[in-house]
C-alpha cells in the first residue's frame, strides 16, 4: 500500500499474545530531568571516583576535519515523530510516552505564552507588536485600577484576621516586657543563669580505675623517707660529698632557682674589686656593646647607594651645606673618620658662611685640631655666637673662656648669651663692670638689668631699676624687684606702694593686669622669702578682673589651689583680703582658722579666732573651736572663760552648754558638769541634755538618780532610742534581766526602726532564754526592718556560736541576696569560708563594694595571715584613709605594727589615730564607752582594743 504521497504505508503489526506479558515501562525520576547541582561528582559519596584513561583524552594528534552533518539531519525527514518529541526518540525504552503526554518535558516553559512559546520564537517583534502590548498594558491597568480599592480591603482584612489568629511571640509577651522596666539591678542579678540539661548534649563519661604499680608506691617512699645513715659512696668522700644519682631531682623550680644563684656567684666573682677598679665596667660593657656594629652586605649595599647619591649632591651644588654635613654624617656611620673629615674640611672650603659646617667640622676634628678649626670658623663668621660658645667650651681653663667669650662680645656687643656667659665666669667685681657694660649695649633685656641690681648695694640698686623703668617701662619683674628690693632692707611699708604704684604705671601704659600671672609671682615672691612682696602683690591684683558676685567663690578656690602648691603665705594673703571684704561670712573664717590650724602656730590660730568671734559672734564653731584650742593647750580656764563668753553671745545655744559640761567633765569636775546640765534641763534642754544627764550618774555610781533622769527624760522624749537603751543596758548591768527585756520591748514599740534595740533585745534573749527565742527576735526585726545588714549579720553570729555552720551559711547566703552592697556582710563571708576558697570569695565581695573599708580590712588581714607584710600594711593603710572614724581598723593597723614594724611606724599610726579622733567601731565602742574607760585617751584605748582583739584571737589561733 502507499500513502497520498507515495510514501509507503507500513503494514498493521500483530496483536501481542495473550499469554505473554507486556514489559514493564521503565520508571522514569525526576532528578533524573533536572540539572545536578554545582560540583556534584558522581559516585564520590561511596567513594567509586573515577580515573582518566588515554580513551578518555583521546589521541595526541588533532582530530580530522569531519563533514557537517546538520545539514543532512534537516533534510532527513522526521519519521513518526509526535508534538514535542526529539529527535533521535523514535526508538527505545520510552517509545510513544511524550506522543501521550503531549509535549516535551525538557521544553522551557515561558509564563506569558505557556508551552505554545516555540510557535513564535524565531518571528520579529515589530512595531505592531509593541502597539498591541502596549494596549493590553494600558487595558491591564485599567483594569487593576477598578479593583483596587476592593481587593486592598480584602487583603487588609485578611491579614487582620490571620494575626488575629497567629500572632506574634512578641505581641504575646508584650505585656510581660513592660513589666521589666521594674525589675532592679539586684533582681536581674539574681536570676539563675540557666544550663544545658539536654542528655543529647551529654557524653557518657567513662570511667576505669586502675590499680597503682608498687613501682610508683615504692618510689613515692623512697622520696619521702629521710635517712640517718651515709651511702658508702659518701663515706669514701669523707661524708662531705653526695653523689648526683642518689638524689633525685624532682623540684624543677628550685633547680632554676640554682642555676641563678650560680650565675650571680660567677658575676660577683667577676666584678670583685682589683686595686681599686672592678673587672666588669657596666657603662664601659654597655659602651662598647653600642659600638659594635654588624654590617650585613644590605647594609653595606645601602651605604654604597648613599654615597653616590650624597656625591651627586655635592657635586651638583656644591654650595648647599646640608649636603656635605650628611656625605660626612654617613662616612662617620660607615667607620671612616678620616674620609668624614675630608669632605667637612671640603665643605667648609665651599661654604665658609655656614656655622653649621663649621661646628659639624669642629664635632670631627681630633681633640688637638678641634681649635684651629673653630678659629678658622669664628674668622670666617666672626659675627656667630654658636661658634664663639663652642670655642669658649673647648678651652679648659675659667680664664681662657672669658677671653674667648670677650673676644666674641667684640665683634657682637649685642649678644646677651655671650654676655650672660661672660658674666657667669667672672667674679662678683668684675661681674659687676661686665654688667654695666652689657646693659649699655643690651637695654632691652631685663634680666641683665635685674642681675645688675641684685649686685649693686641699696642705693645703686635703686638707680639701676629706675634706669631700667625709663628703657622697660612695660616690664612688671623690674616693680616686683623694687619690691623685694624694699622689703629686703626693712622698708615694710614701702612695698605694697611700690607695688601699688607699679600696677598703676603699667595700666598707663596700656598693659593689661593677668590675674593668674601675677598669683604666680606672688608664689615665687613667696619661695625667694619676700613675704610681704607676696601679700602686696595679691591684695593688689586678687581682684582684676574678678565680677562682686563670683568674688567669694573664687577667692576660696584660688586660695585652695595655692595651698594644695604647698603657697602658704599666698593662700593666707587671699584669705586676709577676703575677709577684709567679707567680715562676716562664717565659711571664710573657718577656711582661714583650719588653714591656720594645719600649717599656723596655736598664736596665729589664737588670733584670727578671736577675731572671728569679734566679727561673728553667732557662730557656734567658731567659738567651739577657740575653746577647744584653749583646752588642748591645757589652758583650762582660758577654755573655760571663751565658753562663758559664748553663753554671753549666744544664750540659748545648747553646743554651748554641751561643750561646757563636757570641759568639766573630762577635767573630773562632776559636780561643776552636774550643775551645768541641770540648768540647761531648766531651761527647756533637749533629749542629749538628759543623756549627758544620766551619763553623769552613771560615772558618779548614782543608780537611783540615773533612772529617775532616764525616766523623766523618757516621758519627755519617748522617741529618743538613746534613752530606752540607756535604760535597759543600766537595767541589765545590776542584774534585772526581766526589766531589761520590759525596758527594750516598749522602746521598740516607740522605735521599731531602732537596730540597737533589737539587737540588743535579741543578745538579752539569747542569755535568758537561749538560741530559738533570740533568733525569733532577729526574725522579726528584719521582717519590720528590711535591708538591714547589721540585723542579718547578729544572726548569722548567733548560729555561729552555737556551732550552727550550715545555718549560718544559709543565713549569710539570703543576707547577700537582699544586701548586695553590705561591705559588713561580705567581710563576714570572706571570713567564715574555708582558707582555700577566701581569695575568690575576696574577689568576688571587691567586685560589689570596692571602697568598703570592711573588705578592704578583711583583705588585708587575709595578707597577713599569709605573710605578706608590705600588701597587708598598704591595705590597712587604705581601710583607715576611708574610714578615719572607725577605731576597729585603727587597732588592726597598730597591732600588724606590732608585730612586723618598728617603733617609727607605731608612733606614725598612734599619732594619726590620735588626730582621727575615732568614735566608732564595733570593738572600739565596746571598750571606750565602759564605765572605767569613759576619761581614758585616744592611745589608751587603742592599747586596750589591741588585746582585746589577741584575746578574741587565741580561740581562733587554737582551733586552727
Amino acid at each position: 500500500m502507499s500513502g497520498p504521497a507515495g510514501t509507503p504505508t507500513p503494514a498493521p503489526l500483530p496483536p501481542p499474545p495473550p499469554a505473554a506479558a507486556a514489559p514493564p515501562r521503565p520508571v522514569r525520576y525526576d532528578f533524573l530531568n533536572s540539572k545536578p547541582p554545582p560540583n556534584y561528582v558522581a559516585g564520590l559519596g561511596r567513594g567509586a571516583t573515577g580515573f582518566t584513561t588515554r580513551s578518555d583524552i583521546g589521541p595526541a594528534r588533532a582530530a580530522p576535519d569531519l563533514p557537517d552533518r546538520s545539514a543532512a539531519a534537516a533534510a532527513t525527514p522526521a519519521v513518526g515523530r509526535g508534538r514535542g518529541k526529539p529527535p533521535g526518540d523514535d526508538e527505545g525504552g520510552d517509545e510513544g510516552g511524550d506522543e501521550e503526554k503531549g509535549y516535551d518535558e525538557n521544553q522551557k516553559f515561558d509564563e506569558f505564552e505557556g508551552n505554545d512559546a516555540g510557535l513564535f520564537s524565531n518571528a520579529d517583534y515589530d512595531d505592531d507588536d509593541r502597539e498591541a502590548d502596549a494596549v493590553w498594558e494600558s487595558i491591564d491597568q485599567r483594569m487593576d485600577l477598578r479593583r483596587k480599592d476592593r481587593r486592598e480591603a480584602r487583603l487588609k482584612q485578611e491579614i487582620e484576621k490571620y494575626r488575629a489568629s497567629n500572632p506574634k511571640i512578641t505581641e504575646q509577651f508584650a505585656d510581660l516586657k513592660r513589666k521589666l522596666a521594674d525589675v532592679s539591678v539586684q533582681e536581674w542579678e539574681s536570676i539563675p543563669e540557666i544550663g544545658d540539661y539536654s542528655a543529647r548534649n551529654k557524653k557518657k563519661r567513662f570511667e576505669s580505675f586502675v590499680p597503682v604499680p608498687d613501682t610508683l608506691l615504692e618510689k613515692a617512699r623512697q622520696e619521702q623517707e629521710h635517712v640517718t645513715a651515709l651511702d658508702p659512696k659518701s663515706r669514701a668522700a669523707g661524708g662531705t660529698e653526695t653523689p648526683w644519682a642518689q638524689t633525685p631531682v624532682t623540684d624543677l623550680t628550685a633547680v632554676g632557682e640554682g642555676r641563678g644563684t650560680v650565675l650571680s656567684l660567677k658575676l660577683d666573682r667577676l666584678s670583685d674589686s682589683v686595686s681599686g677598679l672592678t673587672v666588669v665596667d657596666p657603662k664601659g660593657y654597655l659602651t662598647d656593646l653600642k659600638s659594635m656594629k654588624i654590617t650585613s652586605d644590605a647594609e653595606i649595599s645601602d651605604i654604597k647607594k648613599a654615597r653616590l647619591l650624597l656625591r651627586s649632591v655635592t657635586q651638583t651644588n656644591p654650595k648647599h651645606p646640608p649636603g656635605w654635613i650628611a656625605a660626612a654624617r654617613l662616612e662617620e656611620v660607615a667607620g671612616k673618620l678620616q674620609s668624614a673629615r675630608q669632605l667637612i674640611q671640603r665643605g667648609c672650603e665651599e661654604c665658609p658662611k655656614n656655622e653649621d659646617v663649621w661646628f659639624e667640622a669642629c664635632r670631627l676634628a681630633s681633640p688637638d685640631e678641634s681649635k684651629a678649626v673653630i678659629a678658622r670658623g669664628v674668622k670666617a663668621i666672626p659675627n656667630s655666637v654658636k661658634l664663639w660658645l663652642q670655642a669658649a667650651k673647648l678651652e679648659t681653663s675659667d680664664l681662657n673662656k672669658s677671653r674667648v667669650l670677650r673676644k666674641g662680645l667684640e665683634h657682637i656687643p649685642d649678644s646677651v648669651r655671650l654676655w650672660k656667659a661672660v658674666v657667669e665666669l667672672a667674679n662678683e667685681e668684675d661681674a659687676r663692670m661686665l654688667l654695666h657694660r652689657a646693659v649699655e649695649c643690651c637695654p632691652l633685656h631685663v634680666e641683665l638689668w635685674l642681675a645688675l641690681a641684685r649686685l649693686e648695694t641699696y642705693d645703686q640698686a635703686k638707680k639701676v631699676l629706675n634706669k631700667a623703668r625709663e628703657k622697660l617701662n612695660k616690664e612688671p619683674a623690674i616693680w616686683i624687684t623694687a619690691a623685694k628690693l624694699e622689703e629686703a632692707n626693712g622698708n615694710t611699708q614701702s612695698v605694697s606702694k611700690v607695688i601699688d604704684r607699679g600696677i598703676r604705671s603699667l595700666q598707663r601704659e596700656g598693659l593689661d593686669i593677668d590675674r593668674e600671672a601675677w598669683l604666680k609671682e606672688a608664689e615665687a615672691a613667696e619661695r625667694a622669702g619676700s613675704v610681704l612682696t607676696c601679700q602686696a602683690i595679691v591684695k593688689s591684683t586678687i581682684g582684676v578682673g574678678v565680677d562682686d558676685e563670683d568674688r567669694k567663690r573664687t577667692w576660696v578656690a584660688d586660695a585652695e589651689e595655692c595651698k594644695k602648691r604647698g603657697s602658704i603665705e599666698t593662700a593666707r594673703a587671699i584669705y586676709s583680703h577676703a575677709l577684709s571684704v567679707f567680715l562676716t561670712k562664717k565659711s571664710i573664717w573657718l577656711k582661714a582658722a583650719q588653714l591656720e590650724k594645719s600649717h599656723g602656730t596655736r598664736e596665729t590660730l589664737e588670733a584670727i579666732l578671736r577675731k572671728a568671734v569679734t566679727y561673728k559672734p553667732q557662730a557656734e564653731v567658731l567659738w567651739l573651736m577657740g575653746a577647744k584650742e584653749k583646752w588642748l593647750a591645757g589652758d583650762v580656764p582660758a577654755a573655760r572663760a571663751i565658753l562663758q563668753e559664748a553663753y554671753a553671745a549666744i544664750p540659748n545655744s545648747e553646743e554651748i552648754w554641751l561643750a561646757a559640761f563636757k570641759l568639766e567633765f573630762e577635767n573630773n569636775e562632776p559636780e561643776r558638769a552636774r550643775m551645768l546640765l541641770a540648768k540647761a534641763r531648766e531651761r527647756g534642754g533637749t533629749e542629749r541634755v538628759w543623756m549627758k544627764s544620766a551619763i553623769v550618774e552613771r560615772e558618779l555610781g548614782n543608780v537611783n538618780e540615773e533612772r529617775r533622769l532616764l525616766e523623766e527624760g523618757l516621758k519627755l522624749f519617748p522617741s529618743f532610742f538613746k534613752l530606752w537603751l540607756m535604760l535597759g543596758q543600766m537595767e541589765n548591768r545590776i542584774g534585772h534581766g526581766a526589766r531589761a527585756k520590759e525596758v527594750y520591748e516598749n522602746g521598740l514599740k516607740h522605735c521599731p526602726s531602732s537596730i540597737p534595740l533589737w539587737l540588743s533585745l535579741a543578745s538579752l534573749e539569747e542569755v535568758i532564754n537561749g538560741l530559738s527565742k533570740s533568733r525569733a527576735f532577729l526574725t522579726m526585726a528584719r521582717k519590720k526592718n528590711p535591708g538591714r545588714p547589721e540585723l542579718w549579720l547578729a544572726a548569722i553570729r548567733a548560729e555561729l556560736r552555737h556551732g550552727n555552720k550550715k545555718e549560718a551559711d544559709a543565713l549569710l547566703a539570703k543576707a547577700l541576696q537582699e544586701c548586695p552592697t553590705s561591705g559588713i556582710l561580705w567581710a563576714a563571708a570572706i571570713e567564715m569560708v574555708p582558707r582555700p576558697q577566701r581569695k575568690s570569695k575576696s574577689s568576688d565581695a571587691l567586685k560589689r563594694c570596692d571602697h568598703d573599708p570592711h573588705v578592704i580590712a578583711a583583705v588585708a588581714k587575709l595578707f597577713w595571715h599569709d605573710r605578706k607584710v608590705d600588701k597587708a600594711r598598704t591595705w590597712l593603710d587604705k581601710a583607715v584613709t576611708l574610714a578615719p572614724d572607725i577605731g576597729d581598723f585603727w587597732a588592726f593597723l597598730y597591732k600588724f605594727e606590732l608585730q612586723h614594724g618598728n617603733a617609727d611606724t607605731q608612733k606614725e599610726v598612734l599619732k594619726k589615730c590620735i588626730a582621727a579622733e575615732p568614735k566608732h567601731g564595733e570593738r572600739w565602742q565596746s571598750v571606750s564607752k565602759a564605765v572605767e574607760n569613759s576619761h581614758q585617751p585616744v592611745d589608751a584605748i587603742l592599747r586596750k582594743v589591741v588585746l582585746a582583739l589577741g584575746a578574741e584571737e587565741n580561740p581562733n589561733a587554737a582551733e586552727t
